[in-house]
């Protein structure tokens, strides 16, 4: 007996850093798996082209693939806003086919509220003036992951909690902290100065829900986190934002997608083979 989906009218996911180590794809797919939603919006860094290989595209990576064609072969719009770590995707702006769509940015009329969707690197200075050094400090924090995931392997074993290196550092540095607040500030004041309802970014790698406001107005700053360390989203349905964590056992998936032990590469032929029959040129 198949599981029922859960209907939300927006979905928003960014930071999912596929292919790079530490990618949370299996805790992904789980995830689109037990949803049925209206819209997607990926809002950047969800391939990451800086980082990218081939020995982390497991089969869950595929299976992330073949259930957002599901999406749009069901009707289901998705956005894809391109980001820093897949930036290259910037120069096919404003493609579009069958309710897919590449972008830098989304707007959309929210039961009469005006929302703003972007990655956020754009105001991010370290990117905009020293690129090299946003690229080590990509590197390195993928060391710092690598090292995490070791870590928790051996937690797992001993039956204790998982730990988070980055977010506890993140937490305690008082210059992360210093820069995720600017950041945050920064974002709201060009929300409320566009007259902006809600402005919802990725980037940071910091999931939160917050309202803002000044003399010239107020808006809520919505932030979907990442799935590397939080796999967290964010959701809108029936006029409310909710920030969803994903946690593994209140999220069970159809047990017969268990019995499936096809490897990436036989994933990935289904993908492309999927893609074959479906005719989206008259769409």
């Amino acid at each position: 007996m198949k599981r029922k989906k859960r209907k939300v009218s927006l979905v928003v996911i960014s930071d999912t850093h596929l292919g790079s180590i530490g990618a949370g794809a299996e805790e992904l797919y789980r995830y689109l798996k037990s949803i049925d939603p209206k819209t997607v919006i990926l809002n950047g860094d969800i391939v990451d082209v800086w980082q990218f290989s081939k020995r982390y595209w497991d089969k869950y990576h595929t299976k992330v693939l073949k259930q957002l064609l599901e999406f749009i072969s069901n009707g289901v719009q998705v956005y894809y806003v391109a980001g820093n770590h897949d930036e290259a995707l910037r120069r096919f702006v404003n493609f579009e086919l069958a309710g897919f769509k590449i972008v830098n940015k989304v707007i959309l009329n929210l039961d009469g509220k005006k929302a703003w969707f972007f990655h956020g690197d754009v105001f991010d200075v370290a990117m905009k003036h020293s690129r090299w050094l946003t690229r080590i400090g990509g590197y390195s924090y993928d060391l710092l992951i690598g090292l995490n995931a070791l870590v928790n392997k051996f937690l797992y074993y001993i039956g204790k909690e998982k730990l988070s290196f980055s977010k506890t550092i993140k937490n305690k540095v008082k210059a992360a902290v210093s820069f995720i607040g600017v950041f945050e500030q920064t974002v709201a004041d060009i929300a409320i100065q566009n007259s902006y309802d809600y402005v919802v970014c990725g980037h940071i790698h910091q999931p939160c829900i917050k309202d803002f406001s000044s003399e010239k107005g107020k808006t809520t700053y919505l932030n979907s986190g990442d799935w590397i360390e939080n796999m967290t989203a964010l959701e809108y349905h029936k006029k409310h934002w909710s920030l969803y964590e994903y946690k593994a056992h209140k999220l069970q998936i159809d047990p017969l997608e268990e019995f499936e032990h096809k490897n990436a590469k036989a994933l990935f032929s289904d993908l492309v083979l999927d893609i074959n029959l479906h005719d989206y040129s008259s769409l």
